[in-house]
């Protein structure tokens, strides 16, 4: 913060002051009132022409009643929200319920149409399923309305893989590898979906590359909770219940480093991934798995 003569100061507290009582058509009178000082004390801190700023606790009413932070009243910060708004702004939590692309998602999605996506799933990603992937995987929690839920979200997955927005996709090596063994989560996969599900991601990477691009790391080296990185705007962590939506660029610019970080760890580079596919699709195929 530069610092600033006294004299500078209290006049930029006077212009603020105004400037803030204006943009919410507040007139002296009313301020004093909600304030619970005298009229002539508003009128001495609007037209005065000294070096001597209020006491803090005028400072503090006066913020509190129009709505900034005494910091910016007082010229020691560019924002004039207070701190609790600046955090509403800058952190968010909402709800991540257990189902397809949710609205808040496909919202993230269409507000950074145009930017570089980051994204650690905390699965295989769901813009590259089946439709008996999604199938096999939502049913559980969707129940009868499955195929509604999926219909859906299939045009919202269609939007994102053709909204303009390259994609780059960071996930573990033993996700991948888990499914074509058919082991842990994957174990009662039946074979005919893995192997539908391996040939569609060599389809998409395929036709989308170099605008879709997959990095594969190995989780004994790097971990990565799963994220979202929406270009510059915001960054998203997805802690199960709930996301945490970040939009201050000091965190979207420390999210997109871990980013950068996994892809100097991947285990698979984006180029060796069709090679890779391949061979996993032998894996699997090698794999009975559940029929």
């Amino acid at each position: 913060m530069t610092r600033i003569d006294k004299r500078d100061r209290a006049d930029l507290f006077r212009n603020r002051l105004m400037l803030a009582m204006q943009e919410r058509a507040v007139s002296q009178s009313a301020l004093a009132r909600a304030i619970r000082a005298d009229r002539s004390t508003i009128s001495q801190l609007l037209s005065g022409d000294g070096a001597r700023l209020p006491n803090a606790h005028l400072v503090g009413e006066c913020a509190s009643e129009l709505g900034v932070s005494a910091d910016w009243l007082l010229g020691l910060s560019e924002r004039p929200e207070s701190a609790a708004d600046l955090m509403a702004i800058n952190l968010s939590m909402t709800e991540a319920p257990r189902a397809l692309i949710d609205q808040q998602i496909f919202d993230w999605h269409k507000e950074a149409k145009g930017y570089k996506i980051r994204h650690v799933p905390a699965a295989l990603p769901d813009m590259l399923k089946t439709h008996a992937m999604l199938e096999w995987e939502y049913r559980p929690h969707l129940g009868r309305t499955t195929e509604q839920a999926i219909g859906a979200s299939e045009d919202r997955l269609a939007f994102m893989r053709t909204n303009r927005s390259d994609y780059e996709i960071a996930l573990p090596l033993h996700e991948f590898e888990s499914f074509a063994r058919a082991e842990g989560y994957y174990a009662i996969l039946p074979q005919a979906v893995r192997l539908a599900q391996i040939d569609q991601i060599a389809a998409l990477y395929d036709q989308f590359f170099p605008s879709l691009r997959l990095h594969l790391y190995d989780a004994h080296r790097v971990f990565s909770s799963p994220i979202t990185v929406f270009g510059p705007l915001l960054a998203v962590l997805y802690i199960g219940r709930n996301y945490l939506a970040f939009r201050d660029s000091e965190r979207v610019q420390t999210f997109s480093r871990h980013f950068d970080g996994l892809i100097r760890e991947a285990a698979v580079s984006d180029r060796d991934i069709p090679a890779y596919l391949e061979e996993l699709r032998r894996t699997a195929s090698a794999s009975a798995g559940k029929s």
